[in-house]
């Protein structure tokens, strides 16, 4: 499987941007999704997950009510839609599939993508 993050780019404190994260491979639109973020000098920590239905989804206490996690999967694509970002939200943000139990945890994934900047001036 191979995953594809997009959509980061400068935004002021209070605005919005929508992640996406795109899928490819056998059996990609299966998977669990997990979006994760590494701020400068911070380990890498879950943000949302969501699970092949969407009837699943699970928050990261300093997003819950922001951020909303969704997915397409006749496009084989998750969306994370941020809105009242802060500055604290500043990080490079990660899209991950098929992740064992606990689905919270960076080390239970066993596909990534690269990465896409969001950066958050105040």
């Amino acid at each position: 499987v191979q995953l594809q993050a997009s959509g980061g780019g400068l935004v002021q404190a209070g605005g919005s941007l929508r992640l996406s994260c795109a899928a490819s491979g056998r059996a990609s639109s299966s998977y669990t999704v997990g979006w994760f973020r590494q701020a400068p000098g911070k380990e890498r920590e879950f943000v949302a997950a969501i699970n092949w239905g969407g009837g699943r989804i699970d928050y990261a206490d300093s997003v819950r009510g922001r951020f909303t996690v969704s997915r397409d999967n006749s496009k084989n694509t998750v969306y994370l839609q941020m809105n009242s970002l802060k500055p604290e939200d500043t990080a490079v943000y990660y899209c991950a599939a098929d992740p064992r139990q606990p689905y919270y945890s960076v080390d239970n994934y066993n596909y990534w993508g690269q990465g896409t900047q969001v950066t958050v001036s105040s």
